[in-house]
């Protein structure tokens, strides 16, 4: 029997490795994709030891038209055909939007929408005619309220939310699947990525492993779900979020980034 096909992007660590690591124990191959060359030869060598299979290293920089036009084409290989991809691959920036580098947030929407839009739409075309297959975009309990001190941020995420949730109603009837995955605070190398050196102040019991992100991520995709919030905490956030006005969200959220940036 032939094995299927996921894409994961930026898989090289955190919840893309966690991904590429539970795809390939259900039987998968998986195309790893990320800037860092060595990190992604150094998993799909552990992955293929454990679980056999071949893992793909596609090593692509999708903050460049560049990188993004080489996942293109191999989501778009009839020859070789791609059964999920899960679009993780993204940025944080923090700060007050008026004082922070307008580079970095132009890099951020970039690489947190406009990639993700392109891959996506790479993606669905031969899976519609194939007539199966599906997606996972990576969004963020973030996407649920606007969030001072990462306002680029939750913007694009809510972006990612409301994107998926209209294609994913598009695709009804096609056999074809769309689902936002929105984790709350998990333990990635974002943060440390964004100089966030504060995350200590925030208690544990918030934070989530990446492989229970993706654990309960993949089990709503296998139902078919629209969304899926892993964790209660996060649960009840975007709850939250949904009854009461932004200006007592935006509040909230703004003291807990407060807090932690």
């Amino acid at each position: 029997m032939e094995r299927a096909v996921s894409v994961v992007t930026g898989a090289s660590t955190g919840i893309g490795a966690a991904f590429a690591l539970a795809l390939a124990a259900r039987g998968n191959d998986v195309v790893l994709v990320s800037r860092n060359e060595l990190r992604l030869k150094e998993l799909a060598g552990a992955l293929e030891g454990e679980h056999g299979g071949t893992m793909e290293v596609l090593p692509a920089d999708l903050g460049t038209d560049e990188g993004v036009a080489t996942v293109e084409a191999r989501l778009s290989d009839d020859a070789r055909p791609i059964e999920l991809l899960v679009n993780n691959a993204g940025m944080l920036t923090i700060g007050l939007f008026h004082t922070i580098p307008i580079e970095g947030e132009l890099a951020e929407i970039n690489l947190n929408v406009i990639a993700l839009v392109r891959l996506t739409r790479a993606a669905l075309g031969p899976m519609v005619e194939r007539g199966h297959g599906g997606v996972i975009n990576i969004s963020s309990v973030g996407a649920y309220q606007p969030t001072p001190n990462s306002a680029t941020y939750s913007a694009t995420k809510a972006f990612v939310s409301s994107f998926t949730n209209a294609v994913h109603e598009e695709l009804r009837g096609t056999g074809v699947k769309a689902m936002a995955l929105a984790p709350g605070f998990t333990h990635t190398e974002i943060h440390e990525r964004a100089n966030v050196e504060n995350t200590q102040s925030l208690p544990e019991f918030l934070w989530q492993a990446p492989d229970e992100v993706v654990q309960a991520a993949l089990k709503a995709y296998d139902k078919g779900r629209a969304n899926c919030i892993p964790g209660a905490m996060n649960s009840v956030a975007a709850a939250f979020s949904s009854v009461f006005p932004a200006a007592v969200t935006r509040k909230v959220a703004g003291m807990v980034t407060g807090r932690t940036y």
